[in-house]
């Protein structure tokens, strides 16, 4: 998290906002805290997006469906206004880094860390699937990782199951490359067994730290999601066979999301993250977070309590922005002065001098008619002179 710059807002709805979280293609994610002392993320879009209607539909739709899935392993919508100049929803905060970030940082997850992730990701999306929802985004980047079990996010390209509320034309696929479905790469219907696929993904990831469709462009991580066999790396054991099952190309030849959980764990997910599910490094960066948390400062005497509240106006031009814009108006003022006032010039009365050379007489122009002088001439000296 990083403060807050001088362009950005300090209040969004009811929430006082303490830093950036993070920022991507489609908005900004700060962390606020409500006046009860809740701690929440809000979701804010960017200013030019909330121009375009489709956009704003997709959001709202975002919106309805997180407050539709609102469960276990999932973060709850507490507002929202999708209406507003520059939409915003505000989520419950998840203390914890995302999957990406923990092997990044960290390493591949244990065995035993990997287990129950994927057990409460697969109740996550039996959920989810129960509702008549597709999540179609599962990746790491929208994992979280807390003291109180994984947090599946971000539900904005869900798709009903019904066909009611898609954005997306026919043949045109969504979501995000190395962790997409086969049928979702190449445009086809998508139901709940392409989520299935990205939990398989999720699960090599963690369990390996690399992705099972390696590659260097998005090209051709879809050409390998869709012809080649995934590469399970280090994985052994039922996890391995779990894992690959998942990620069949076959759509029918996956198991169902309750079955991924049973299979991973039988008593449910809970169980075992009571009992402490991460490894050590996790947990102590997830207590620093918490530590960094409470020291912040949001009493009422910050300027933020005192900052007016509502909706987030349209972002100001960087500084860099302004100042190449005032430097293109004085420059646009001084030509059309220009224009209006030319300068007069008038021409010379007489003629320039030409310079004198350094030594010698002067010289004799070519013209007879100059006003030059001509220089005197020698006279003889006669005798008596001479005498």
């Amino acid at each position: 998290m990083r403060p807050l710059e001088a362009e950005e807002p300090t209040t969004i709805g009811p929430y006082r906002l303490l830093g950036l979280l993070g920022a991507g293609g489609m908005g900004r994610v700060y962390l606020g805290r409500s006046e009860g002392g809740r701690t929440v993320a809000v979701k804010v879009v960017h200013p030019h997006f909330a121009l375009d209607e489709e956009f704003r539909a997709r959001f709202r739709r975002e919106v309805d469906a997180a407050r539709r899935v609102g469960g276990d392993w999932t973060a709850p919508v507490l507002a929202a206004d999708p209406e507003a100049v520059v939409p915003w929803v505000a989520t419950g905060y998840a203390a914890g880094p995302s999957l990406t970030e923990a092997v990044r940082e960290s390493g591949p997850l244990p065995a035993h860390s990997v287990r129950v992730l994927g057990a409460g990701l697969a109740e996550a999306l039996a959920h989810v699937h129960g509702l008549g929802l597709v999540h179609r985004d599962v990746k790491p980047s929208n994992v979280l990782l807390t003291l109180d079990g994984p947090r599946l996010i971000d539900f904005g390209i869900a798709r009903a199951t019904d066909g009611t509320a898609s954005l997306t034309s026919t043949g045109v696929s969504i979501g995000s490359p190395g962790y997409m479905a086969p049928e979702q790469v190449l445009g086809k219907a998508v139901a709940g067994a392409a989520d299935v696929f990205s939990l398989g993904a999720v699960l090599v990831h963690a369990a390996t730290g690399e992705s099972p469709f390696p590659g260097d462009s998005s090209a051709a991580l879809l050409y390998k999601v869709v012809h080649e066999e995934p590469e399970l790396g280090a994985l052994a054991g039922d996890l391995r066979d779990l894992a690959a099952a998942c990620l069949a190309k076959n759509p029918a030849e996956r198991p169902a999301p309750g079955e991924v959980a049973r299979r991973l764990a039988p008593g449910g997910a809970a169980a075992p993250v009571a009992a402490g599910w991460l490894p050590g490094p996790v947990v102590e960066r997830v207590s620093r977070s918490a530590v960094r948390l409470l020291d912040l400062d949001t009493g009422p005497g910050t300027a933020a309590a005192d900052a007016p509240s509502g909706p987030v106006p349209f972002t100001r031009p960087s500084t860099r922005r302004r100042a190449r814009s005032a430097h293109r108006t004085r420059r646009t003022r001084r030509r059309r002065a220009r224009r209006a006032h030319p300068r007069r010039r008038t021409p010379p009365s007489r003629p320039r001098t030409p310079p004198r050379p350094l030594s010698g007489p002067p010289a004799r122009p070519a013209d007879s008619r100059s006003r030059w002088p001509r220089p005197p001439r020698p006279r003889a000296r006669t005798a008596a002179a001479a005498g």
